[in-house]
């Protein structure tokens, strides 16, 4: 099997100007095939439709999380109300500002063993894939590729499927 046998063709995507507000709302209300909204990741394009980031979950709380604590510890400070007031602030920020830019890959072509191993080296659940012209096509999630080895080492027939 090829990332393109599992991906997801790509449905959603922000621009790096995009509010993280809006971001967050697509976010939460896209759905593509059994994916959940907290195992998305929506790929950042530019004007040209070059992948120049992701922002994922992890990202927006990265986000509403101030620097400074993580030198404290925190049971010295606690506010309550904190994380209310961060996020209605980071509502505001561009997309820019807080996606991950250094972004791994897969090639429609790659084999799941090559997607994998990208997975498991850079601790990562969704990869875009990219076609020959480097566009993105769609999103390959840890999950797909787990359901097919599953169906593999079980013998099972994919749902839907079964007669």
């Amino acid at each position: 099997m090829k990332a393109r046998d599992l991906m997801i063709p790509l449905q959603e995507h922000v621009a790096p100007e995009t509010r993280l507000r809006e971001a967050v709302r697509l976010l939460l209300n896209a759905r593509s095939g059994d994916v959940e909204a907290w195992d998305k990741g929506l790929p950042v394009l530019d004007g040209t439709g070059k992948l120049v980031g992701i922002m994922t979950m992890h990202d927006v709380l990265k986000a509403v999380y101030p620097p400074y604590l993580s030198m404290m510890n925190l049971g010295e400070f606690t506010w309550d109300g904190m994380v209310e007031d961060l996020a209605l602030k980071a509502g505001d920020k561009p997309v820019a500002a807080i996606m991950t830019t250094s972004v791994i890959t897969a090639h429609e072509h790659d084999t799941l063993m090559d997607c994998i191993d990208k997975m498991l080296r850079k601790r990562i659940k969704r990869m875009p894939v990219v076609d020959a012209e480097n566009r993105v096509v769609g999103m390959l999630y840890e999950r797909h590729i787990f359901q097919a080895v599953s169906r593999v080492m079980l013998k099972t027939e994919p749902p839907g499927e079964r007669s």
